[in-house]
């Protein structure tokens, strides 16, 4: 017997879903990750960016996402999580096709993305959904931190 999938509802993010995405993104990720999503990017970009959930679960999935300011043809997702309980119910990919709209809506003609190199899971989704993926470019955040580029056309 297949089980439905959970239905879940999207809306924009707002400022004041910073302190209940950053409670879970170090859980989510069973590694440290919190320290790259700053307050900054919710006060900032939550017009541009979307949360889910479901009945049960306040936070089903988020995407951060923002139009480049110094590339106006280009959208950027910075940071995205799907509760465990949600992966592989095609959320991650509704909530990028959602920003994947809202950077056409701006203009865009790109969008950017970028992760660890160990990050494999995050990979294979990228590559899954369209996206380019560079190798990885050593220290691209700084000594040590290696980080694979995806590109994807609109």
């Amino acid at each position: 017997m297949t089980q439905e999938p959970t239905p879940y509802r999207v809306r924009q993010a707002q400022p004041d879903d910073f302190d209940s995405i950053i409670a879970v993104v170090d859980t989510w990720w069973e590694r440290v990750v919190s320290r790259d999503l700053t307050r900054l990017f919710l006060d900032q970009f939550h017009d541009t960016s979307f949360v889910a959930s479901t009945a049960e679960l306040p936070l089903a999935g988020f995407v951060i996402a923002f139009i480049s300011p110094a590339q106006p043809d280009t959208g950027y997702i910075h940071f995205t999580g799907v509760h465990p309980q949600m992966r592989r119910t095609g959320l991650a990919r509704d909530l990028y096709e959602r920003f994947f709209d809202t950077a056409r809506g701006a203009g865009c003609t790109t969008v950017k993305a970028i992760t660890s190199p160990i990050n494999e899971r995050s990979i294979a989704f990228h590559q899954a959904i369209g996206f380019t993926a560079s190798e990885p470019i050593k220290n691209y955040d700084g000594p040590g931190l290696d980080r694979v580029v995806f590109h994807r056309h609109l």
